[in-house]
């Protein structure tokens, strides 16, 4: 759990959560067991490459941003719920370190994000399933666990409509119009390679989001993409 505040607001803490699983796959070979494989995520892999900006202009909109008066409706206060349950850090004891086991969990076959996206949507949000955006018997269609399918499902479907999309030096300002149930998505080399939900705003009204992959919980939505070869994909879900 790591929390910060903001300079105009030092009394003020904001709270989020960051959580990894170091994955060892073993091989019986007899008398003992071999490694065949090893990996964990690394939450801010992608902000080790960092060039300098000049952030006078982004600081001075942040701290001049006041919190909007927002109340999730039922539907959103919904979805929110079941990605706090569910996202694997959990402030509820029963459920850490665990997602729900009615989803196959897609982390060993390359990444969660979108299976996680997509259960908010359909269980805490209530969005039917379809032909294309669809998961049955541990079976899901692209739609569903591709991060790429998933954005572009969003988008055709009219489910979601863009808000706006673009490297963070031009995009941070239209982030502040994102609200719970909002997606965001990351592109890299020319492919969207993560989602993430947002489901609550920090006292700035900073957009913060919830995901699997690299578990996060409430986390400000740029954190570990901070790279100029990232670009964000700002979503609004129509709910």
């Amino acid at each position: 759990t790591f929390g910060y505040s903001y300079k105009d607001q030092p009394t003020i803490e904001n709270l989020f959560k960051l959580g990894t699983c170091h994955y060892i796959n073993l091989k019986n070979n007899g008398d003992r067991y071999l490694i065949i494989k090893e990996w964990y995520t690394d939450p801010l892999a992608d902000s080790l490459d960092l060039e300098n900006l000049n952030c006078n202009d982004i600081k001075t909109t942040i701290l001049n941003h006041i919190k909007p008066d927002y109340t999730p409706d039922e539907r959103t206060q919904k979805a929110i719920n079941y990605a706090h349950e569910y996202c694997g850090i959990s402030d509820d004891i029963e459920h850490l370190f665990k997602y729900n086991k009615n989803y196959k969990n897609f982390n060993p076959d390359g990444g969660d994000c979108a299976n996680f996206a997509s259960q908010i949507m359909y269980e805490g949000g209530g969005f039917k399933k379809n032909n294309t955006w669809n998961y049955c018997n541990k079976n899901a269609t692209k739609a569903w666990v591709n991060a790429q399918s998933f954005k572009n499902y969003l988008i055709s479907s009219g489910r979601g409509s863009y808000i706006d999309k673009g490297p963070y030096y031009e995009t941070y300002k239209s982030a502040f119009n994102l609200r719970p149930g909002d997606i965001v998505a990351y592109e890299k080399r020319g492919r969207i390679t993560h989602v993430s939900t947002v489901t609550g705003l920090d006292s700035k009204g900073y957009p913060l989001v919830t995901c699997h992959n690299t578990d996060r919980m409430l986390v400000p939505y740029d954190l570990g993409w901070s790279n100029s070869n990232i670009k964000f994909h700002f979503i609004d879900v129509h709910y």
